[in-house]
């Protein structure tokens, strides 16, 4: 896949690939714009640090997915309605 406003393959960074099972792999979305929400369609986990619950996507490719964009634009357009 060709870069493009939808797709950005970043292989020259340092933590590329920072999740292991993607052959093509979207860094568009490199910090989750979905991080924020309780309920994402990702596989995040909870876990406890220091005494506060917090959401891991360390296993999460969703975001890194190409086919995945549509849908993330739409969870953050309806983000607050």
């Amino acid at each position: 896949m060709e870069n493009s406003y939808r797709f950005f393959e970043n292989k020259d960074c340092q933590y590329f690939p920072c999740h292991e099972g993607l052959t093509e792999f979207n860094c568009l979305f490199c910090y989750c714009p979905m991080y924020m929400l309780e309920h994402c369609p990702g596989n995040p986990q909870y876990i406890e640090v220091r005494g506060r619950t917090i959401k891991a996507c360390t296993d999460c490719t969703f975001p890194h997915r190409p086919e995945n964009y549509d849908k993330i634009m739409q969870i953050l357009k309806n983000v607050g309605e």
